[in-house]
């Protein structure tokens, strides 16, 4: 799935997704995404009144910092 931007996005400004868009595209629960907010774990997120929203910049970043240098429980054998 693409990240694509909020529809209301406009030309020079920063594409913003919301809290669902952002569950679905990574495939995790809504609630998720809340409990990495509570927990600072997750991508970087604006308040606008009771909105949260992602901007995909943030989101591509943070996404990237997630990845694992090595596939986990594998050891390296002198590569």
């Amino acid at each position: 799935m693409e990240i694509s931007s909020h529809p209301s996005s406009q030309p020079g400004l920063e594409p913003m997704i919301d809290v669902r868009t952002l569950a679905e595209y990574l495939g995790v629960p809504v609630s998720t995404v809340y409990d990495w907010r509570v927990n600072r774990k997750g991508p970087v997120g604006y308040r606008f009144g009771k909105h949260i929203m992602f901007a995909v910049a943030d989101v591509r970043t943070w996404v990237e910092e997630q990845r694992e240098s090595s596939p986990s429980g594998r050891a390296s054998h002198g590569r």
